[in-house]
């Protein structure tokens, strides 16, 4: 069973991956990938080149600061640039999950995803949220070279938080107003019940 765990910036989807890893459950971390990809993949490198100039690439690792200071304010370069990437994490993905094949069930974490079964192979999807004004707290303490103007311009690139939990089967408030580990180990059980 595939399962798609996702949520805008800053709403916490990598610590609800870390928790669902430390139980044992397979993560496929699509952003994480997306950037191991760009810095390794030639035909990727040759292609965002070829879209964003040589900057894209400063001493042969992706500009990742030029990039975004050229796509997020630019909603046709940010589709040809996901043009360029996404095909590759999504084959890189289909090869990790013959591997993984065997598992009662699997995550895979993105920040773009649709419903399961809207153009995917997934089964259920988990939406994290969180307040915006948190979530523009905790981008800024990891990432403090980032204005909030910047910030704000990344979550406005992304889709709404409406749409966002209009794709949920289950939602985990990552708000810190609930424990969220009890929530989690509830949420694992379901997901084993149903894959099994």
């Amino acid at each position: 069973m595939q399962v798609g765990v996702t949520g805008g910036i800053g709403s916490g989807k990598s610590i609800v991956c870390r928790i669902f890893d430390c139980l044992g459950v397979p993560i496929y971390e699509a952003d994480a990938r997306a950037k191991w990809l760009s810095d390794n993949d030639p035909d990727i490198r040759l292609e965002v080149i070829e879209l964003l100039g040589e900057k894209s690439f400063a001493n042969g690792i992706y500009n990742r600061d030029y990039v975004a200071s050229r796509v997020f304010s630019d909603a046709q370069l940010l589709h040809q640039l996901n043009q360029i990437i996404h095909p590759r994490v999504s084959a890189d993905a289909d090869r990790w999950l013959e591997r993984h094949g065997s598992e009662p069930y699997v995550l895979r974490e993105a920040a773009l995803m649709n419903r399961a079964g809207d153009g995917n192979s997934l089964d259920k999807v988990i939406v994290v949220t969180a307040p915006l004004p948190l979530r523009i707290e905790r981008i800024r303490s990891r990432d403090p070279h980032r204005s909030e103007e910047g910030i704000r311009a990344i979550i406005k690139n992304q889709i709404s938080e409406e749409s966002r939990l209009k794709l949920a089967d289950y939602v985990l408030d990552n708000s810190e107003n609930a424990a969220l580990i009890p929530r989690i180990l509830s949420l694992h059980n379901t997901l084993l019940e149903l894959a099994n």
